[in-house]
């Protein structure tokens, strides 16, 4: 069940009953689980992407990457994985979908924070 024991009492003083709140904890993880296929669906078939990366001795605000892979799982409402670029990877600790030209991924050690990614640079 996605809900802590708390959450679950909380929900049962709002008047829901156990087929309610389990209903609900599927719905998250189904929620959750088309949000990173949308996610991949994104960069699948990108050789590169563009993104806000604060990126250190970079003049430029957009910065270019070229894209290997990004792998994604779910966990209830927790999105992981990893992305590889070129040179380098980072774990992935969550994401959304922000527009059809854009997604954003918060990126964990050595990044540690959210960054937007796009197909093209005009989309940041």
């Amino acid at each position: 069940m996605h809900f802590t024991q708390r959450e679950q009492a909380a929900l049962r003083d709002a008047g829901l009953d156990q087929d309610a709140i389990e209903a609900a904890s599927d719905a998250v993880v189904e929620t959750t689980d088309e949000a990173a296929a949308a996610l991949e669906a994104f960069f699948d078939g990108r050789e590169a992407v563009y993104s806000d990366m604060d990126i250190a001795h970079s003049s430029s605000a957009i910065q270019e990457h070229t894209l290997e892979f990004v792998d994604l799982y779910t966990h209830a409402d927790d999105i992981r994985g990893y992305v590889r670029f070129d040179s380098w990877g980072v774990p992935v600790e969550g994401g959304r979908v922000l527009t059809d030209a854009k997604v954003e991924l918060t990126l964990g050690p050595t990044v540690n924070g959210r960054v937007r990614f796009a197909g093209d640079e005009d989309a940041l």
